[in-house]
């Protein structure tokens, strides 16, 4: 493992402060300024709170939103796990980088611009708009060994970062994690499991909607991968290279680039959450950048969000996953700014009894 690829990593991590108290606490008095019941408009106003205290700016706005759809390859799909064959990943990818997926569709609604990035995709894929940051074609089957090298996981990490910083520069203000594999449940599975202590059997989902006999399948496979690899709880990147992908490391180092950027981050599905939590164990700073956007049919979501300490805005019973339910948070994030950037308070509307 490379000095420069943990420079580069650590010099991210060290950027990540965290959020300014003083904006926090001045947006949550002024919040109770406006006309209505302090607190009333409840999840709202925790966003619109957050978000000063990420811009250090009490009335933010967010003009330009990107989301990022790391997409990648998965060995253990070998082992059945999935209702679709890996061949769906690179199909998909075109589809995004043509704007025919849901992903696109929702996010022309909330006027965000998609990126897709092949991060670890088995097959070279030409487009003029994919981003090409390909740390490996695919990974190794993790049932059988280490789905990837500790370097080839610190490489996706920071290949995610630097997705970031290339799109800070060109006016990105706020991104949404998106995601694309076939069969990548199986390893934000295991990794949920090695990071939390929670047992294969109540972390592993249905995913593309597998059969029960599939299901108990699977899980079997990731309680192989474990015991196979035997991953080192405390060291995150040991566990994503021993039973991750590269799209989660992708989105892990997206998620510690926006942080370190001061960007706040809208958190997708299960497994952008997976994601989510090797950026937390990372650097627990970087949390606080870090808003959830649903909780997803997937089984044990709820759990991993309570493991992360986040609260969804939405649920809406989805496990598409590519950034879907993140960017129908957008329309959520657009609310609390404009509460804040619009709302009367009692003096300016001269209504009484707004004292407190």
């Amino acid at each position: 493992m490379t000095d420069t690829i943990v420079n580069r990593l650590n010099r991210y991590i060290a950027t990540i402060k965290p959020l300014s108290v003083e904006v926090q606490n001045e947006t949550a008095a002024y919040l109770d300024t406006l006309t209505k019941p302090p607190g009333s408009l409840g999840k709202l106003e925790s966003l619109a709170i957050q978000l000063a205290g990420i811009t250090g700016n009490m009335k933010p706005s967010f003009t330009q939103k990107s989301v990022v759809v790391m997409a990648g390859d998965h060995g253990v799909c070998e082992e059945g796990i999935s209702a679709f064959p890996a061949e769906v990943t690179p199909q998909m990818v075109m589809n995004f980088l043509n704007g025919g997926a849901a992903v696109n569709v929702l996010a022309r609604q909330a006027g965000a611009d998609v990126h897709c990035v092949d991060i670890g995709v088995a097959i070279e894929l030409n487009h003029e708009k994919l981003m090409s940051r390909n740390v490996g074609r695919g990974t190794a089957n993790m049932a059988k060994g280490p789905a990837m090298t500790k370097e080839a996981a610190l490489e996706s990490v920071v290949a995610g970062a630097e997705v970031v910083a290339e799109l800070v520069s060109r006016g990105t203000q706020m991104f949404v994690t998106g995601e694309m594999g076939i069969g990548n449940t199986t390893p934000s599975a295991a990794i949920f499991s090695v990071l939390s202590g929670y047992q294969p059997s109540e972390v592993v989902g249905r995913g593309t909607g597998v059969t029960d006999e599939r299901l108990l399948h699977k899980i079997r496979v990731v309680e192989q991968a474990i015991q196979v690899n035997r991953p080192y709880a405390a060291d995150p990147l040991d566990v994503l290279a021993k039973v991750g992908g590269y799209e989660i490391g992708g989105l892990a180092g997206l998620i510690l680039g926006a942080a370190a950027h001061g960007c706040p981050v809208i958190i997708d599905g299960f497994i952008s959450s997976a994601a989510a939590l090797v950026a937390k164990c990372i650097c627990p700073d970087a949390l606080s950048y870090m808003i959830a956007s649903h909780v997803s049919h997937e089984q044990a979501h709820v759990l991993l969000l309570k493991e992360l300490g986040l609260q969804p805005m939405l649920q809406m019973d989805m496990r598409l996953g590519e950034g879907t339910g993140g960017v129908l948070c957008l329309h959520l994030v657009e609310a609390a700014c404009r509460i804040v950037n619009e709302m009367a308070t009692f003096e300016s509307a001269g209504i009484s009894g707004g004292a407190v």
